[in-house]
């Protein structure tokens, strides 16, 4: 919002401010205007604001900020009206701006919103510098944030480290005692060896006493070899145990590390499809960019209006994949059902496939097609078509619960819109964060 020169010397309105008007500075403009809106009459006002006469302040500042502000740069007679109001509302910080002097307890960002729109002599300054130390505030705020961050990934690193080192003690305990009863074990033996020895030089004095330490001697040596097998045996189950916990963790961090890979990028692709929406001025602003025209990515009141689309028009199911990251999850047999249920159920599956091919084609969206498998007699030998994934319930669970499922199983934040005219489907995906459409809807979207 760059203002043109106009007006005598003796005023602030030949002064000219060569830069963009700071975030900061432009909100709390667009609130003071919207708080002085409802103060004038409605002839009073451009006639391109008329229409949100009626609305309360929050509202005309959510939904007509940027008409209020291009109203105010380039309406001379509207500022004035405003900065009327404004006097009468704020007669001491009206004052102290006439008089030259900016009220040291009143926050910067509102003395410069003032001076924009009363306009006394010096104005840009207070406009400068309320922007530069808006931005010195964001600095520290940004520096005082990964100094925390920091903090908060050494401190991880540090339990990380500390879990490591007290799983290194417990394993290497664990060790220490299988070292010494395998020790034990190699005492037993010696020792059953020993007394084998001791038999066979008995053997010599008496045939009878030799075969009865023989025989016991192979009993001592048996048992020692089942001792050791066991022990052997148990000590590879606890280290298959360990492999499985340690594989069921590391599984269980990559399902994780997905869902918040997954979030992140739909949140990305969600702020960038905010950016384009509210059509934010660039960094620097052109000659050209002053010219008043509708722009590309803008909307008037007229196309504001159109936006609203009735809950059967397929146009919002358009509207709704082309959300960032949206997952499209169709109960396929009830879809068929509503529209071809005269058809077999295998050409029905075809059919409805085809279509919704082409529909991830054209969108771009994820799309999963969930059929009821536990009346299957056998395997159903289907090769799914690009870009969707075709889904059996196991026996024992129904499509319903299976859609339940896969709803579940997503980020919150992610879109995922659900095709079934069944009621209890679709209120159950309502209560996880989906949002249900008819299958009517999909179907004359498909048509």
């Amino acid at each position: 919002m760059v203002e043109s020169a106009g007006g005598g010397p003796g005023d602030g309105t030949a002064e000219v401010l060569d830069r963009p008007l700071p975030d900061g500075v432009r909100r709390r403009v667009v609130a003071i205007v919207s708080d002085c809106f409802g103060k004038l009459t409605v002839a009073e006002l451009p006639s391109q604001l008329r229409q949100y006469a009626r609305f309360t302040p929050n509202r005309r500042a959510k939904f007509a900020g940027n008409a209020m502000a291009a109203a105010l740069e380039t309406d001379t007679l509207f500022r004035q009206r405003i900065g009327e109001k404004f006097r009468a509302a704020q007669p001491e910080l009206a004052g102290a701006l006439d008089s030259g002097s900016a009220p040291a307890a009143v926050d910067p960002l509102d003395v410069a919103a003032a001076a924009y729109v009363l306009r006394p002599a010096g104005w840009v300054k207070l406009v400068t510098a309320a922007g530069e130390e808006a931005q010195r505030a964001d600095a520290e705020r940004a520096d005082e944030e990964s100094r925390a961050e920091l903090e908060r990934l050494r401190a991880e690193l540090e339990r990380a480290r500390d879990h490591t080192r007290a799983e290194t003690e417990r394993l290497r305990a664990e060790l220490e005692s299988a070292k010494r009863d395998l020790e034990s074990l190699h005492r037993k033996l010696r020792s059953a060896q020993s007394d084998v020895r001791r038999g066979e030089a008995a053997l010599r004095k008496a045939q009878g006493e030799m075969d009865a330490v023989r025989a016991e001697a192979h009993t001592r040596v048996s048992a020692a070899e089942s001792e050791s097998r066991r022990l052997k045996a148990r000590l590879g189950e606890a280290e298959a145990a360990l492999e499985a916990t340690r594989k069921a963790a590391r599984e269980g961090r990559s399902v994780e590390d997905m869902r918040v890979r997954l979030l992140l990028d739909t949140l990305l692709e969600a702020t960038q499809g905010l950016r384009r929406e509210l059509a934010l001025p660039p960094v620097s602003v052109r000659p050209a960019e002053t010219v008043d025209a509708v722009e590309p990515g803008r909307m008037t009141p007229k196309d504001i209006a159109a936006r609203a689309l009735s809950e059967h028009d397929p146009a919002i199911l358009d509207q709704l994949l082309a959300l960032p990251q949206a997952h499209l999850v169709v109960d396929g047999y009830n879809v068929t059902k509503t529209g071809y249920p005269q058809m077999p159920l295998e050409k029905q599956r075809l059919r409805l496939l085809g279509q919704l091919s082409a529909l991830a084609a054209q969108t771009g969206a994820e799309v999963t097609c969930v059929f009821d498998g536990a009346e299957l007699a056998a395997p159903v030998l289907l090769a799914p078509p690009r870009g969707v994934r075709v889904l059996f319930s196991k026996p024992g669970v129904t499509a319903d619960e299976l859609i339940r499922q896969l709803v579940r199983a997503e980020p919150p934040g992610r879109p995922v819109i659900v095709a079934s005219t069944d009621r209890e489907v679709a209120d159950g995906v309502a209560r996880a964060g989906a949002r249900p459409v008819a299958s009517a809807v999909l179907l004359k979207r498909l048509s």
